[in-house]
């Protein structure tokens, strides 16, 4: 049985990460793991930045390393905001790439993000239900 949710992102720098998020999403620092990895706190679960060199190996199992070019995957965050413009206002500032404009669905308003470390994420603001609104 599931008892929560952790979300863990390797960054290069792990200073500059925790200067980016903290800036950009509001989160403050909750604990330190020495000096190589820090939890974010102040969202709907953890944050947990893990300094990970680039070029080094991401599994055993794989010949793929890190890279921290601006890359896609299909698991990425998605931050639930009450204001969609300041937060994106506030994350472009903080030195997030704002890669799509703010669009408006049924559920509500996204904007596709990446932060510094090529890591995409969206902010999001839930108008009406919210997903409930083209859940059938």
């Amino acid at each position: 049985m599931t008892t929560g949710l952790l979300v863990n992102i390797d960054v290069h720098d792990l200073a500059k990460a925790e200067a980016f998020y903290c800036e950009a999403l509001g989160l403050s620092v909750g604990r330190r793991f020495g000096d190589a990895a820090v939890e974010l706190v102040g969202g709907s679960s953890p944050i947990y930045l893990l300094e990970k060199p680039a070029g080094s190996a991401a599994a055993k199992t794989t010949s793929q390393v890190r890279d921290y070019a601006r890359h896609w995957t299909p698991v990425h965050l998605d931050i639930v905001v009450d204001d969609i413009h300041g937060a994106v206002a506030r994350a472009t500032a903080a030195g997030a790439l704002a890669e799509s404009g703010i669009s408006t669905q049924a559920w509500g308003q996204i904007a596709l993000m990446s932060d510094p470390f090529g890591h995409g994420f969206c902010i999001i603001q839930f108008i009406g239900r919210g997903y409930d609104e083209i859940a059938t």
